[in-house]
């Protein structure tokens, strides 16, 4: 694994919001073709830093056994997919790749504590998320790189038969893609780099959409050209009601 994963600081950082988001950078078609259908699931994938052969695995421990584990999920290209590196200390193999937000967001998707806690087979866990919630559309766009920020702006519509549960929040997040066979991992995985939120939706109302807009810095030693901006709309319980990528119609 390269040195972005295994050692080294890198700067996690939200700004304020620009006064206007930068032209979106074109597609590549080969990219388009890789998106999820827009009713497509999900699942998110949590491995401890300190498990490099949990990120290394084609098939890692976890919770392996049931209906939310990796083996029976749909194909890759057909899914949602978010990989979380859970902090684990300083001197962890993965360290300078974890997010405290990895930990958060573990806890609001149910993940048991004993399955991210130290020790063989405890380290890596997947959730599905749900498919989307009717009557919810969200877009997220993205501006290029710029002073070491992109700029993301998630926008959110309802319908007027559309109630979301109690709660329910927007998040947006820079995501490294990162090829099968690469940076040590036989998986392809969507490594999420930087987060924004809980942004608030109290204020949507059907025929008005709601924006958020932020900057958010890319981390030391990732590659601009494979960050993804990445959005979606979680329920109090963590539930994920609908994600979006900016890359994807």
């Amino acid at each position: 694994m390269h040195r972005w994963i295994l050692g080294g600081g890198w700067l996690l950082a939200a700004a304020l919001a620009q006064p206007a988001l930068a032209a979106r950078t074109p597609a590549p078609a080969l990219a388009r073709r890789a998106c999820p259908a827009a009713t497509a699931g999900g699942i998110e994938r949590f491995i401890t830093a300190d498990c490099a052969d949990c990120w290394a695995a084609a098939l890692g421990g976890g919770d392996g056994a049931g209906p939310d584990s990796l083996a029976a999920a749909p194909a890759p290209a057909r899914r949602w997919t978010l990989d979380w590196l859970l902090p684990r200390g300083a001197d962890a193999a993965m360290a300078a790749a974890a997010l405290p937000e990895a930990s958060e967001r573990s806890q609001r998707a149910g993940l048991p504590a004993e399955a991210a806690a130290p020790g063989p087979n405890q380290r890596q866990a997947e959730r599905r998320a749900q498919r989307p919630w009717p009557g919810l559309a969200l877009r997220v766009s993205s501006g290029p790189a710029w002073q070491g920020y992109f700029g993301l702006q998630l926008r959110v519509a309802v319908t007027q038969a559309t109630r979301l549960p109690a709660g329910s929040t927007a998040w947006l997040a820079l995501v490294e893609h990162l090829p099968a066979g690469q940076e040590g991992s036989a998986l392809p995985r969507q490594l999420v780099r930087s987060v924004a939120g809980p942004l608030p939706l109290q204020a949507l109302r059907a025929g008005q959409p709601l924006s958020h807009l932020q900057a958010l810095r890319w981390p030391a030693g990732a590659q601009p050209e494979r960050l993804r901006a990445r959005g979606w709309i979680e329920a109090a319980d963590g539930r994920m009601l609908a994600m979006a990528g900016d890359r994807c119609d």
